[in-house]
């Protein structure tokens, strides 16, 4: 039963963090909080509020979609790091960050670049992985 609970509540909080990717940050954080709390008290609700506006912040769906296409037909060479990366990671100064060029019509001015075979997109002056493409 407890099981069953803890898995209802992660898949709420799944679906509200992806929600947050068509709302913005603050709406995204709110959110996030939200469904932390509920699946973590609060720790949770830190959590939640912090992946929330990670992904409220990134591109709309069709940006996302015109990135990944754009990412992949330029073919910039892989930088192999030891660790798995995910969304929050910096980057080493050792990577290069490429900026995505105008004509994508992108919202923000996010660069990407390519780690263990996997392009990522990356907030330029944190050097902060905000989504990695799969």
């Amino acid at each position: 039963m407890r099981d069953n609970v803890l898995l209802t509540a992660a898949a709420g909080l799944l679906s509200l963090s992806l929600a947050a990717c068509q709302m913005g940050a603050s709406s995204g954080a709110a959110g996030g909080a939200v469904a932390g709390a509920v699946v973590g008290g609060p720790v949770g609700a830190v959590v939640g509020g912090v992946t929330g506006a990670a992904l409220g912040a990134a591109l709309s769906p069709e940006e996302t979609t015109r990135v990944q296409q754009y990412v992949v037909t330029q073919r910039a060479p892989s930088v192999r790091l030891r660790e798995e990366v995910s969304v929050g990671d910096r980057l080493p100064q050792r990577v290069t960050v490429r900026p995505l060029p105008r004509v994508l019509g992108v919202s923000r001015p996010y660069g990407y670049t390519v780690i263990n075979n996997r392009p990522v997109l990356v907030e330029p002056s944190t050097r902060e992985i905000v989504y990695i493409y799969e």
